[in-house]
């Protein structure tokens, strides 16, 4: 599949909003929850008033001119919080573009650009059953920390 990863526009943020939504993991046989969750404050968190704040940056992938996926980074104090120096990282793709190397290649693209930028690591949370635990370890992160249903993963840069 011919994709392509460039930023994401200003014009484009409100689709940061779909992408949280997808960002959601939902085990095998639970109901997936109302869109109105991505309005829960600790959700907020990731997306509100993104581009204001210093270290806001997002890549998209986009298949045939449509964005199919993104992956944004934010200095925030999410899920995957380590301190006020390391964004944390939020990736997604819509289901039918899963498994295909996308996401890989956002993730790899978005680590260039943090470390370009003078980042030293960054961030994120996962839900330990996620089968993208995986895909984060092969491109670098590490877990340093987790609780009953979350590792929290850093990745030096």
């Amino acid at each position: 599949m011919d994709y392509k990863i460039r930023e994401i526009h200003r014009s484009e943020y409100k689709v940061l909003e779909d992408f949280l939504y997808e960002a959601i993991y939902i085990p095998e046989g639970v109901t997936e929850p109302s869109r109105d969750i991505i309005h829960r404050p600790e959700l907020q968190v990731y997306i509100a008033g993104f581009g204001k704040k210093k270290g806001d940056m997002g890549l998209v992938a986009e298949v045939n001119h449509k964005i199919v996926g993104a992956v944004w980074a934010r200095i925030m104090n999410d899920y995957g919080h380590i301190d006020d120096e390391t964004p944390s990282l939020a990736i997604s793709l819509y289901k039918d573009y899963r498994n295909r190397g996308i996401g890989t290649a956002l993730m790899q693209n978005m680590l260039q650009a943090l470390k370009k930028n003078g980042y030293k690591q960054t961030s994120l949370a996962v839900q330990k059953a996620n089968y993208a635990v995986k895909m984060y370890k092969n491109v670098g992160f590490e877990i340093v920390d987790e609780n009953e249903e979350e590792y929290i993963m850093l990745c030096k840069l």
